[in-house]
């Protein structure tokens, strides 16, 4: 079994080719209020020379319409990532996969597709229960994401078994500051969980 390792919340060029050279599958920038916020521009001009097999995400949080066209037109994702019930209000191109957030304590329905599933607020490195995680039938489409490290991160892969896995602030020296020697750690752990399993 392959992980899928997804680094989110990625600020500046240098965090971008350090998650790249570290063998990330996916890269997440955020547009919603968060120490790691940042324009589509930004985020376009920082990734503008990844591979094309490595997956750019726009991460959102109840966006309107308008504010998710304008991520689309200037940043182009190849992924949308946001509550559940944001995309029934969105526009959104057959050209982008849709991941939907589904958090601890609500209901997950059993969806086909991939999904995220993490704590009640993101960003905020809060570990979620990884046993309920494991027993959710549908955990071979789940990215997990909440509260991972690279100290944990393998752990968590053993217990729950997900397709994925999805960090932020388990990657950073401080709020909002992605650390280049905790990226590389992390994608090495999850990859090497993977043999285990």
């Amino acid at each position: 079994m392959t992980i899928f390792v997804k680094i989110c919340g990625l600020c500046e060029e240098q965090h971008v080719n350090a998650a790249v050279e570290a063998g990330a599958d996916a890269l997440g920038f955020v547009f919603a209020k968060s120490p790691r916020e940042v324009t589509p521009g930004k985020a376009a001009s920082i990734s503008v020379d990844i591979p094309s097999n490595i997956l750019r995400v726009a991460v959102m949080l109840h966006p309107s319409n308008e504010s998710w066209q304008k991520v689309l037109k200037e940043f182009l994702p190849d992924v949308l990532q946001a509550d559940a019930k944001d995309f029934m209000s969105l526009d959104i191109p057959e050209s982008v996969e849709k991941w939907p957030v589904f958090r601890q304590g609500g209901k997950i329905p059993n969806v086909s597709d991939r999904y995220v599933f993490e704590g009640p607020q993101s960003g905020c490195g809060e570990t979620i229960d990884w046993k309920s995680a494991s027993v959710i039938k549908n955990n071979n489409n789940m990215i997990l994401a909440g509260g991972l490290d690279p100290g944990n991160v393998a752990k968590a892969i053993a217990m729950v078994n997900p397709f994925g896995v999805d960090v932020s602030s388990g990657v950073e020296s401080v709020p909002g500051k992605k650390d280049i020697n905790m990226i590389k750690n992390f994608v090495n752990a999850a990859k090497a969980a993977e043999r285990s399993l």
